[in-house]
């Protein structure tokens, strides 16, 4: 049928950067579930499962019958979207009580991460797109699910990795800035906004370590924990100034026009989101849940104007088959 081997050659056009539509959908899950719209969150959620299907099964597919294909695309960052979604995934679906379809997510993410970390960072060049930011991401994601699972199954031994996983992910944000095409601020067609994703995905997960030890678990002692909030506070004000300074940029520069890159600029938004809204709840600023909850439906809105770009391009694909 032309409508089905249109959408296969579009399939097959993707870059792994596919990935950020599911990272995308699913922090918007997890920040609709934080602002308290949890039907919403499951639908959206839904949406997720479905999404990460199809990229689990291009991800296996290229492994066995494009294997050049597939070890030449894992060199770069965009790879690690891989993990990423994974762990978003995993995240929202522990939020929703789901602990043994993300532990198993867990699991999944940990075995492909240090591969395809190695891989990015041995091939990271000079003045590289936003994506070259998923080294850092892709490392937080872990810990936040960790620390996310560990609060939930009272598993010391999984926040405590999720604390290491936390710093190492601050380490490669350091190595990414230094590789980042500042011009890509401009410029960028949508996956500059990764360099402000980072950020907030590290803030949340500090937050998620915090939450961790709100509970019986003894963690960490009251010095360390008051780095850790010293580090997340710090970590939050910096991912809100990087928002302010993308919006900014984009009002400056205007790109119109859909691009798959896009979906990279939703997971920002809706991690930014995410993690006003966590720490708001365990950092003594309260007030932050009015504006994380305004900073959500922004993610929403951008989502559903990125989604209705995607299925022009599918339909356009298949008009011209």
């Amino acid at each position: 049928m032309p409508g089905i081997s249109a959408l296969r050659a579009w399939w097959a056009g993707r870059s792994p950067v596919a990935g950020s539509a599911v990272m995308a959908t699913g922090i918007v899950s997890v920040g609709l579930r934080s602002a308290g719209a949890e039907t919403l969150s499951l639908v959206v959620l839904a949406v997720a499962c479905g999404a990460w299907v199809v990229l689990a099964a291009g991800f296996v597919l290229r492994l066995v019958g494009e294997r050049s294909r597939w070890l030449a695309e894992a060199r770069g960052p965009g790879a690690l979207t891989a993990v990423a979604a994974t762990t978003v995934l995993g995240t929202a679906l522990s939020l929703a009580g789901g602990q043994t379809a993300a532990g198993v997510l867990l699991a999944l993410a940990a075995l492909l991460w240090p591969g395809l970390l190695v891989l990015a960072v041995r091939h990271a060049g000079a003045l590289m797109p936003g994506s070259v930011f998923l080294c850092c991401v892709a490392t937080q994601g872990l810990a936040v699910l960790g620390a996310t699972l560990a609060a939930a199954v009272q598993t010391a031994w999984l926040a405590h990795t999720a604390l290491v996983l936390f710093w190492l992910g601050l380490l490669l944000y350091g190595f990414a800035l230094t590789r980042f095409d500042r011009r890509q601020v401009l410029e960028g067609p949508g996956d500059h906004w990764v360099a402000g994703g980072a950020l907030a995905i590290s803030a949340l997960a500090g937050s998620k370590l915090l939450a961790a030890a709100d509970g019986s678990m003894y963690l960490w002692d009251a010095d360390d924990r008051g780095v850790l909030r010293l580090v997340t506070s710090a970590l939050l004000v910096l991912s809100l100034a990087g928002y302010v300074l993308l919006l900014a940029a984009e009002a400056f520069r205007p790109r119109p026009g859909y691009d798959f890159r896009r979906w990279s600029t939703v997971f920002p938004m809706g991690m930014t989101a995410a993690a006003t809204l966590s720490a708001a709840a365990v950092l003594p600023v309260p007030w932050l849940r009015v504006p994380g909850e305004v900073l959500v439906w922004v993610a929403v809105a951008a989502w559903l104007v990125v989604a209705a770009g995607a299925v022009r391009a599918v339909r356009a694909g298949e008009n011209a088959g």
